[in-house]
């Protein structure tokens, strides 16, 4: 199956008061650690580099998105299609003319309903007359709706500098011979969702592991489809940055061949990294990454013993990424560390010690839905009172440990029968697995506004505007042009801050840099 008849983007208006495309500082890095290490040889050394995508702009790139949606026959139950219809259409007025949409929908088969076709006005129209066009009939054959929605993004002729997505929705199990999570996604980002309570969620979680940068989100309450579909929608709509890529490398001394750190392990969710090599490297690809979103690595250094009092570099970092259709690579950074006599490690950053809390808490809740898989429920739930105790240790008062309590109460709540737990408790947790890998929100239990982890400004404003559509979809939405104003207004320097603080970031480099050198010298 090949597709070749996506719409080119034509007579695209520019947005009133657009800036110059600026690549300096989309990502924005900072770096967190402690300011000393003893003098003898310190294990596990920590390093937090935190990667923050910059603030909405009327610069981004357009969204080539697949819709695959269900219409087998269980979608006729307790209304859940039309249910879908009010959620594609809440999406379909959000994409702006930059953006291209094909809607794919499986039963027993597969068929693509339309090629990616430009969202102008009269697209618009023609597409909800589509969806509204839909029945439910037949068996669920996940595996075909996802290959034909690959198919069309695969046979694209218009590619560069566009953003590609697939959202995948279901409400049951897949037909038996068939295997969804088999299907090769992983250059595309697939975004899942399960709907009603009796579909695959292990299938469902598979399938956006598989894929770069998906998740798995969840809509038990049928009333939340349009919401749940508002929070993927909204980092869509708000990429700025693609194939991002972090590499970190231990640091030799030129002229005595000495390693003044070596790399023990770098943390960084599930996202692809390269083994360590020659120069001590590893680099970590994070795919896209939206405003205001945040990745964070932890990087664990074996510091050398050293003799006496004397300041270190102990990493460099670079990073790179493409923006506006092209690549840019970020000036190398160099972390450096003074190592002292009186210095302890007992005692971490704060934002070091909440990012470790959170990363134990994840293994802490896999852990546990593992053992309720095996049926060991009570086991289960204990583990995940272990991890709230854990948290009660926690000295540091930060927003993110109460969302991790809240996040434990809700999986204990889910597991209070092992029926509970199949039907709602797997779910949440597998849900909760695939958001706390990639970093990256995703919509899990019933109330989509309670657990926001991971969410970002551009998220909840669309959570809004998704509650008042649900209540009256005949009422106008906000355009995303809108959206977009409505931030610059509230931050005007948000635009081009990052750019500054990467020119700011990068003199103080270069100053360090030419400082080493003099002092090089005086020493020679």
């Amino acid at each position: 199956m090949s597709f070749n008849n996506d719409e080119p983007i034509v007579d695209i208006p520019e947005a009133p008061g657009k800036p110059t495309a600026i690549k300096a500082g989309l990502t924005q890095l900072r770096i967190i650690k402690k300011d000393e290490a003893p003098l003898e040889e310190t294990p596990n050394f920590k390093v937090l580099l935190e990667l923050t995508g910059a603030a909405a702009s009327n610069d981004r790139p357009g969204v080539d998105l697949v819709t695959v949606l269900d219409i087998s026959g269980s979608m006729k139950d307790e209304n859940k299609l039309e249910k879908l219809k009010v959620a594609m259409r809440f999406l379909i007025k959000k994409l702006s003319p930059i953006d291209r949409l094909s809607v794919v929908t499986f039963n027993g088969g597969t068929n693509a309903l339309c090629p990616l076709r430009q969202i102008t006005e009269k697209a618009q129209g023609e597409i909800e007359g589509l969806v509204n066009g839909l029945n439910a009939g037949g068996s669920t054959n996940i595996a075909a709706g996802l290959q034909t929605g690959l198919a069309v993004l695969n046979g694209r002729r218009l590619t560069s500098g566009r953003t590609v997505a697939i959202m995948l929705m279901t409400d049951g199990q897949q037909d038996p011979g068939t295997n969804a999570a088999g299907v090769p996604v992983s250059g595309v980002p697939v975004y899942t969702f399960g709907f009603g309570s009796d579909y695959n969620a292990t299938v469902l979680m598979q399938v956006a592991q598989n894929s770069k940068g998906g998740t798995f989100s969840i809509a038990q309450n049928i009333d939340n489809l349009s919401l749940v579909f508002s929070q993927c929608l909204a980092g869509l709509l708000t990429v700025v940055v693609q194939d991002l890529k972090l590499t970190v490398t231990h640091k030799q001394m030129p002229l005595q061949k000495l390693l003044e750190s070596t790399l023990q392990t770098v943390t960084a969710g599930n996202y692809p990294q390269t083994p360590i090599d020659a120069n001590g490297s590893i680099t970590v690809s994070f795919g896209d990454l939206y405003s205001r979103e945040v990745r964070k690595v932890i990087v664990d250094l074996l510091l050398p013993e050293v003799p006496s009092s004397t300041g270190a570099d102990i990493l460099d970092i670079n990073y790179m990424y493409s923006a506006s259709g092209g690549p840019f690579n970020a000036f190398p950074i160099t972390v450096n560390i003074d190592r002292s006599g009186t210095a302890t490690m007992d005692q971490e950053k704060d934002e070091v010690a909440v990012e470790m809390s959170r990363l134990s808490t994840a293994r802490m809740m896999k852990a546990a839905r593992e053992m309720a898989d095996e049926k060991k429920l009570e086991a289960a739930k204990d583990k995940l009172v272990e991890a709230e105790n854990m948290l009660e240790d926690v000295v540091v008062v930060h927003p993110l440990i109460d969302m991790l309590k809240t996040e434990l109460q809700q999986m204990f709540e889910l597991m209070r029968s092992q029926d509970v737990y199949e039907k709602k408790g797997r779910p949440f947790a597998l849900s909760s697995e695939t958001s706390h890998d990639r970093q990256r929100f995703a919509a899990r239990g019933d109330d989509v506004d309670k657990l926001r982890l991971f969410a970002t400004p551009r998220m909840d404003t669309l959570l809004e505007q998704a509650k008042e559509f649900v209540k009256d979809p005949s009422k106008p939405v906000p355009t995303e042009a809108e959206d977009v104003k409505n931030e610059i207004a509230a931050d005007p320097l948000g635009p081009i801050s990052g750019a500054l603080s990467y020119y700011i970031q990068t003199a103080i480099q270069s100053l360090k840099a030419i400082d080493n050198i003099i002092n090089s010298s005086r020493r020679s």
